[in-house]
């Protein structure tokens, strides 16, 4: 005892105290208000295209920093396989179907600059609780969650009706119609139909007028002239909206101003950097939440010159690499401005890769590592278990890997929580605050059970059973492959939600993931003795999520989806729509 008063009494005790308590290896939240956020989603990369998970080929080493400095999520799961619904979901921490954001029919997303769907009004985003938090809030890049309601100019969808301050981008999504080059992506199947419908019509309409020119048809010149009417209405009613798909959808915008149109795609993603890097620059002073949602890797896989033939992937493997050095520019301005230990920093992407997307011998689309499935599956691992990154420095525990179901949907809350809002109690938010398990306090995810939609049809379920840590997984309803074995629907070009292309299961198909990741070996009641268990309590968590949904107007239906000429954005006089204003500048 007297030993210690002495050690306490020694000028050298007051220092080394303080330095003992300086190395607590976490900063005490409540030291922290409003931290920055900055939120990096990725459009259609896979899982497996990322170094940190698994890829030795494809250099990412930006976003493999970002791992090593912080928490990486191994279960992150998009609440749906496409990019409106699942980013929906991201930006209100809520199935998309409980917004209307899911579609019953085969058009799972928006489609046109000019439908009238789109994120209702009434739906409340985390920006715009931010915004409410004195947050400067901006969007760079993709929206993708529809512009207009009933007319040009009303916005009612618009990011900037949503919460956000700021935007810069495209409201639509990256297609290969916007390179004039590409073969057209947009309704392929569909405008092929269309245009083989008019070659029969003209062709219809060409012979009756060859047959009452040389008498070998008696045809009526009223009859022929309402004919040739209805050949040209029909060929004008669809040539006038997928005639010009680049300059309707492929179009940039500031704000509610359009700044290109059709978009110039050689400059577009230094464009988009550069905002980035800007808003940062300018709200540094403050509390800010940057929302960059990258056009990479979305076909058509715009790629500067500086990256083209750099991988060993060709040009998607470029792409990827492209947008890993953006990654790279927006931390590094974080760090020059000094804003590191105060910025929460997260990526991961819409969900999964596009296996079926292909040019030839070219693979234009993602890779989901050891995941059966892709993009447009919503009960398959590779269509919706996604990259999740996290990093703040003092405050999240740098290299640790969580292996616990989470979601896109979590977002949300964690946001809210840390910029000391409050989520709203009028709705269900179906996300969950990640905090506490990222900072490790709790060791399970609170999600005990997460639903996999495809559209509006429930196709799988996953139960973690948190006191024995394993993770069951029932799919209902699983699509057909094309060709058979294949692994994706190469025929169709994307795999269906319902009807002929899907296969009901009864009793359900039941993985446990923590021992098949891959979903490679169904179990039975032969061969699981908690097979019927365990489907038992899946169907009554089915039961109980039903009970809290209830009947929202459909977004997507084929009312609010076909293109609507008053609705159209446009620079200029309708339809003469044209502008370049970054040339201008």
């Amino acid at each position: 005892a007297s030993f210690l008063l002495l050690c306490f009494r020694s000028p050298l005790a007051t220092p080394l105290i303080f330095g003992l308590l300086l190395q607590a290896p976490l900063t005490q939240l409540s030291t922290i208000t409003q931290p920055n956020f900055v939120l990096l989603l990725a459009d259609d990369l896979g899982i497996g295209d990322v170094g940190c998970y698994g890829n030795d080929t494809i250099r990412t080493p930006n976003i493999d920093r970002l791992a090593k400095e912080g928490v990486k999520l191994t279960q992150h799961i998009a609440a749906a396989p496409l990019c409106t619904p699942s980013r929906a979901a991201f930006l209100t921490g809520r199935y998309p179907l409980r917004s209307g954001m899911d579609a019953v029919n085969d058009y799972r997303v928006i489609f046109w600059n000019a439908g009238s769907g789109g994120l209702p009004p009434n739906e409340t985003t985390f920006a715009k609780i931010l915004q409410q938090q004195g947050y400067s809030t901006g969007l760079i890049g993709k929206w993708h969650q529809g512009v207009n309601c009933d007319s040009r100019n009303d916005h009612c969808h618009h990011p900037l009706k949503h919460g956000f301050d700021y935007f810069y981008g495209m409201p639509f999504t990256l297609i290969s119609d916007c390179q004039p080059a590409e073969t057209p992506e947009m309704d392929r199947a569909f405008r092929r139909k269309l245009w083989l419908s008019t070659q029969m019509v003209g062709l219809i309409t060409l012979t009756a007028v060859l047959g009452r020119v040389t008498g070998l048809i008696s045809v009526q010149w009223k009859a022929l002239t309402c004919l040739t009417g209805f050949s040209l209405l029909f060929f004008v009613s669809w040539f006038s909206s997928y005639g010009f798909v680049r300059y309707w959808n492929c179009i940039m915008m500031r704000n509610h101003g359009i700044t290109e149109q059709p978009m110039v795609t050689d400059r577009t993603t230094s464009l988009i950097l550069r905002e980035s890097i800007s808003f940062i620059e300018r709200n540094k002073h403050k509390p800010f939440l940057l929302f960059l949602s990258f056009l990479h890797s979305h076909t058509p896989l715009l790629t500067t010159e500086k990256f083209l033939g750099r991988s060993r992937h060709g040009l998607y493997g470029d792409n990827v690499e492209e947008m890993d050095w953006m990654v790279g520019q927006v931390l590094d301005v974080v760090d020059k401005e000094g804003l590191k230990d105060t910025t929460l920093v997260y990526f991961a992407s819409d969900h999964g890769g596009w296996l079926e997307r292909q040019e030839g011998e070219r693979q234009l689309g993602g890779w989901n590592g050891i995941y059966k499935g892709g993009k447009a599956m919503g009960g398959w691992e590779g269509g919706i278990r996604v990259p999740g990154i996290f990093r703040w420095p003092g405050v999240l525990p740098a290299g640790t890997v969580i292996d616990e179901p989470t979601s896109l949907m979590d977002i949300y809350p964690t946001v809210v929580h840390l910029a000391g809002g409050a989520v709203p109690q009028d709705r269900v938010i179906d996300g969950r605050d990640l905090l506490p398990l990222l900072r490790g306090t709790v060791a399970h995810s609170e999600h005990e059970f997460l639903f996999h939609y495809c559209g509006v049809h429930l196709h799988a379920v996953r139960w973690h059973q948190k006191d024995t840590g394993a993770v069951w997984k029932a799919h209902y309803v699983t699509p057909i492959f094309s060709p058979p074995g294949a692994g994706a629907c190469y025929e169709r070009g994307f795999c269906p939600c319902f009807g002929e292309g899907v296969t009901h299961h009864d009793p359900p198909l039941l993985f446990e993931l923590s021992q098949d990741p891959s979903e490679a070996k169904p179990l039975s009641a032969d061969t699981e003795p908690l097979f019927d268990t365990v489907i038992r309590k899946i169907g009554r968590a089915i039961e109980e999520h039903r009970r809290t949904l209830t009947p929202v107007p459909e977004q997507l239906s084929v009312s609010n989806v076909v293109w609507k000429p008053w609705l159209q954005p446009c620079c200029g006089m309708f339809p003469f729509c044209w502008c370049d204003k970054e040339g201008d500048n």
